[in-house]
């Protein structure tokens, strides 16, 4: 018998040893992870914050961009978000709907789900060269805001279609049947039931989506990016410089790369910190909707 409780003691021990070296590798890579978050935020501030300043960011580029600001590239920037937006919310919201509550589940449903797993997949410089194809060559648009609006929406329409069918799977079958069970139609079940709890679901998508194509350089660079242009557009059909292409070019091209050198970091900054801005405001966002959905 005291044989037998010493192996079982030096099993537990055993064991325990096992876990707590399994659990320490797991947290010495999420600090990694943290680490390497955290150094090169620290690079980029210290870089860069003392080239901002109420100038560098209401001002446009002069002196072939190694002075004044980025506020056309900031205007830019958010021009094409919100255009991108416009095409890609409604689209995506609607199809995602049709997907999980409408389509009845077969090979069709399959079939499109797949597709538009594969599509998310592709490279973004693979949705420029289509821009530039067919929006700015055969639509006939030209290098503008509105195709390189089409170009951004059509590269985050599946994140947006896929995060608007798993926030409606995640809402139990129970709560249509009960509506449903009430005398509720499918449209009354939708509308007062089902989209305001999965609103902070699909809500989030939306704006993380915006925070993936806030960033991106490959789609605006063959449909609407100007290289140096400090004024503001007057139309959609107008080109507008953007802070991701901006950043690009000031980092790679100029008259004077060492003079450039700091706007490149300050527009690095400013860049990051509108990122953070719009994860926040999901954050936020999900948080008043959820409430909402609490007191409904």
């Amino acid at each position: 018998m005291n044989k037998i409780h010493i192996t079982s003691a030096q099993y537990e021990n055993k064991k325990r040893l096992y876990q707590t070296f399994a659990f320490g590798i797991f947290r010495f890579f999420s600090y990694s992870v943290v680490g390497i978050l955290v150094l090169i935020l620290s690079f980029i501030i210290i870089k860069g914050v003392g080239v901002i300043n109420w100038g560098f960011l209401s001002s446009a580029p002069s002196e072939g961009m190694t002075q004044g600001g980025i506020f056309p590239a900031i205007a830019g920037t958010f021009c094409l978000i919100i255009g991108s937006a416009l095409l890609s919310f409604p689209i995506g919201i609607m199809s995602g709907i049709y997907m999980n509550e409408y389509a009845i589940k077969g090979i069709l449903v399959r079939f499109i789900r797949t597709m538009t797993n594969n599509l998310s997949g592709i490279p973004s410089i693979v949705f420029g060269l289509f821009g530039m194809v067919f929006f700015v060559n055969k639509l006939g648009f030209g290098d503008s805001i509105l195709s390189g609006s089409l170009t951004l929406g059509l590269l985050c329409l599946p994140l947006v279609i896929r995060t608007t069918e798993e926030a409606l799977k995640a809402i139990p079958d129970s709560y249509r049947e009960g509506s449903r069970a009430l005398g509720a139609t499918k449209w009354q079940t939708l509308q007062k039931v089902i989209l305001p709890m999965a609103r902070p679901n699909i809500v989030t998508g939306l704006i993380l989506s915006l925070g993936r194509i806030s960033g991106e350089t490959a789609p605006i660079l063959f449909t609407c990016a100007a290289y140096f242009l400090p004024h503001l557009p007057k139309s959609i059909f107008d080109q507008c410089m953007a802070l991701p292409y901006h950043l690009y070019v000031i980092s790679t091209s100029g008259t004077d790369l060492e003079a450039q050198r700091p706007i490149a970091y300050g527009t690095a900054l400013v860049l990051i910190i509108i990122v953070l801005v719009i994860n926040l405001l999901a954050n936020v966002l999900r948080r008043h909707f959820a409430n909402k959905t609490k007191i409904y």
